[in-house]
């Protein structure tokens, strides 16, 4: 099943600037998002610039050709055996997690000077405590998602229509390939059904040793069914028993780590902003793809101004940023965007058209004495305005990247 070849530019940006730089690079990110894709690209970005056919090692530790090559020493003679003397050779290394103790084999591979590798890998167990440890300051991680709102709008030529290229975006789903698929609704609810089984049912079935499915299932469809709502563990164990589930909170963080690791949700942690402290109750979570969640729970109502959140969390992540949702005294900022140094709030609402509404929104952004920007982003089409210093702007026009 080939994805449609689309550029990924940003991330093949990133690729581009660790070039032959002394770190093992390594992609992360939900399956199907265009992990091998973007290796592809690169390499062919590699061959434009000069690099020998012979200089590319490229493995797929999921093609059963390769399937010998798990074993790491297998590996190692393998990569060794075929690299260039005297010359860079490009190591790629697809779904790593494949191969028994990788990491040593990937970190011989680093000390020497004529390799430089690139790996994926569909966990963030990847990158857990211990394989951390051992890598620690030999690696950047360049972390992937589907196709971003600009990407999609791009991709399907639909930038002069941008509300109803939002609303295909939410229904047809933002992984690479559903864009085949996009007029094949039968079609692309199997291929979206068929990750959400692979992520959830195969992969983390393996790896976390879950033996009741029925259970793993019912916890992401209350998270999913739940996105943008404060949730803790102990409420959804609490939910799961009293619908006749009994299950304890160990068991839920456990099942919602699961869920977090194969990236198929995200956590927004909460940001006391006045006493610039991290608070460790009622996070909020976020899918990764809005067309996996309907084929999950059907067109269940959720929230519009719910579903935007989760559109425009998943930017932040993208452009770079830490997020967080924002609590000043009893009032909440959707989200506290953090780079390096520097913030930026975001207040996110379907629409602030009604003065109540508008109120609302600047309310806790009003509460904040500090200098940096403030934003509200809202599906409506009014022209930008502007409340002593907290822009409000039109969201899809600021996720085209229109609005700096």
């Amino acid at each position: 099943m080939g994805e449609k070849r689309l550029e990924r530019a940003e991330y093949l940006e990133r690729l581009i600037v660790w070039r032959d730089k002394r770190v093992i690079k390594i992609i992360t990110g939900i399956r199907r998002c265009g992990k091998s894709t973007l290796m592809e690209i690169f390499q062919d970005y590699l061959r434009g610039q000069g690099v020998k056919e012979e200089q590319i090692i490229a493995i797929n530790f999921e093609n059963y050709d390769f399937r010998e090559l798990r074993e790491p020493e297998r590996l190692h003679a393998y990569v060794v055996g075929h690299a260039v003397p005297e010359k860079m050779t490009y190591v790629f290394l697809d779904e790593v997690q494949h191969v028994s103790g990788w990491q040593e084999v990937v970190d011989s591979f680093h000390i020497k000077k004529n390799l430089d590798i690139y790996i994926t890998g569909s966990n963030a167990y990847l990158l857990s405590g211990e394989i951390a440890t051992l890598l620690s300051g030999r690696y950047v991680e360049i972390k992937m998602l589907p196709l971003s709102f600009r990407e999609y709008a791009e991709a399907t030529e639909m930038t002069g229509n941008l509300a109803k290229c939002y609303l295909d975006y939410l229904e047809n789903s933002s992984f690479p390939y559903a864009l085949e698929l996009k007029d094949q609704p039968r079609e692309l609810h199997d291929y979206l059904e068929g990750i959400y089984n692979t992520v959830v049912v195969k992969d983390l079935m393996t790896r976390r040793k879950i033996s009741d499915v029925m259970m793993l299932e019912s916890v992401a469809r209350f998270v999913f069914d739940n996105i943008g709502n404060p949730l803790s563990t102990k409420k959804i164990a609490d939910t799961m028993t009293s619908s006749g589930r009994k299950m304890d909170v160990k068991t839920v963080e456990k099942y919602v780590d699961a869920l977090k690791e194969s990236f198929i949700v995200y956590q927004a942690k909460r940001y006391n902003v006045k006493g610039k402290e991290y608070l460790k109750t009622l996070e909020k979570y976020y899918v990764v793809d809005m067309g996996i969640r309907y084929t999950l729970l059907g067109s269940r109502f959720v929230d519009v101004g719910h579903i935007l959140e989760n559109v425009v969390y998943l930017e932040l992540l993208r452009r770079g940023y830490d997020v967080y949702v924002g609590k000043v005294d009893d009032l909440e900022v959707d989200f506290v965007a953090m780079e390096q140094k520097r913030i930026t709030y975001f207040q996110v609402a379907a629409s602030v058209r009604e003065e109540s509404a508008l109120k609302r929104e600047l309310a806790s952004l009003q509460k904040i004495n500090d200098h940096y920007p403030k934003w509200i982003l809202t599906l409506d089409e009014d022209p930008e305005g502007d409340y002593d210093g907290i822009r409000r702007v039109n969201v899809l026009e600021w996720l085209m990247g229109m609005i700096k």
